[in-house]
């Protein structure tokens, strides 16, 4: 049963909701513009805010219900974390598209709504504040993940959720290297900055 619902924990996470909102409304494949991510922040670039907001609520989703479900159906943390961060595999590398997808930050969002909301406390708070004074999504991205694998022992969750927030960190920084490359060198776009 676990081995099953494992397999399905990454097949929901390789679903590519950016990729197919943006496949339905434009008839292209969004890998091949802008950022050349599936994910909101790229489809807010590309699209409208309603569209960016919609494909974020289902990444968050692809995060959550596999912790949740598995959390009440097994009440395991250790294969509740196994679930997690297949989903968020699943979104980087889905199944379905040829493995190239998302860079997993907001189903890593839907991990932690699931399995310790205040650990998100330091991805909301470096998050904002580096979107308004940089406008840079992906350096906000970067330095509010980084706080994952700290926030849980300042909130006395168990220690498996610091080495969690530690891999889910370092996989985010591997997506999201094309960006780094870009911030490096003064070319990533910001926030508000259109493309067509």
């Amino acid at each position: 049963m676990k081995i099953v619902f494992a397999l399905l924990s990454y097949l929901l996470g390789s679903i590519p909701f950016g990729y197919l909102i943006y496949l339905k409304k434009k008839k292209r494949d969004i890998r091949k513009f802008g950022s050349k991510s599936m994910g909101a922040t790229n489809l807010l670039r590309l699209t409208n805010t309603k569209t960016a907001l919609l494909a974020a609520l289902f990444d968050i989703l692809k995060g959550f219900i596999p912790v949740f479900l598995s959390l009440r159906l097994f009440d395991d943390l250790n294969f509740s974390l196994i679930c997690g961060f297949l989903a968020v595999l699943g979104h980087c590398f889905p199944v379905y598209i040829k493995f190239k997808g998302g860079k997993g930050v907001a189903t890593t969002v839907g991990i932690y709504i699931a399995l310790s909301p205040p650990s998100l406390l330091g991805v909301v708070v470096f998050f904002f504040i580096t979107i308004v004074l940089t406008k840079y999504v992906s350096l906000g991205s970067l330095l509010g993940i980084m706080t994952l694998p700290l926030t849980p022992l300042l909130f006395g969750y168990e220690k498996q959720l610091v080495f969690f927030g530690l891999v889910l960190f370092l996989l985010i920084v591997f997506q999201h290297r094309d960006n780094i490359k870009r911030l490096i060198h003064g070319k990533e776009r910001k926030l508000g900055e259109k493309e067509e």
